[in-house]
């Protein structure tokens, strides 16, 4: 079982006031996550530059509950068959609209930079894409896929609207059903 850690695109880094040996240097991540410390390491800090090199390789440790897949509003984010429920369970009430594909259906890929866009658009919507791929197989099947593109429109863990085929007017009526109900 892989352990994925998730750190913020812009982790700010803050120490303690003196800078010595014994000091401890942490990225600030934000609500929801760990401190991480990093003891004895070199800093090479100039008045003229603005980077900060660390010397000394570290290593994160996080626990299995705290520790999960997690997802960007505003983007598509990638499932698969292991990690697609917990999101849905993560999301809560949120809106989960999933884009079931394969690789080489060409009406996929006309949807997919719609869909991108979609998720841009939505920001109080979570935006998934599944490949139906061999390995996705169990799960496209527990979703009941018969054609692709499908798009699973989901609300407290249940699926509550589904549009198949290439029809964006219909998908983008769906997320406003479902969104505003």
């Amino acid at each position: 079982m892989a352990l994925n850690v998730c750190v913020s695109p812009n982790p700010k880094w803050v120490a303690s006031p003196s800078l010595d040996s014994g000091s401890s240097l942490r990225p600030s991540l934000g609500s929801g996550f760990g401190n991480i410390n990093i003891p004895s390491v070199n800093l090479n800090l100039s008045t003229r530059t603005t980077s900060l090199s660390l010397r000394r390789n570290f290593s994160v440790r996080s626990s299995l509950e705290t520790a999960g897949p997690t997802v960007t509003v505003g983007q598509v984010t990638e499932v698969n068959k292991d990690t697609f429920w917990p999101i849905v369970k993560a999301a809560g009430d949120k809106t989960v609209v999933l884009d079931m594909y394969t690789q080489w259906c060409g009406p996929c890929k006309v949807m997919a930079p719609k869909f991108q866009e979609l998720s841009k658009k939505y920001d109080d919507v979570v935006f998934l894409k599944l490949d139906c791929n061999q390995d996705n197989r169990p799960l496209a099947k527990e979703l009941g896929i018969k054609v692709v593109p499908t798009f699973k429109i989901l609300k407290d863990n249940k699926v509550v609207k589904e549009v198949t085929g290439a029809k964006y007017d219909d998908l983008v009526a769906a997320i406003d059903n479902v969104r505003l109900s």
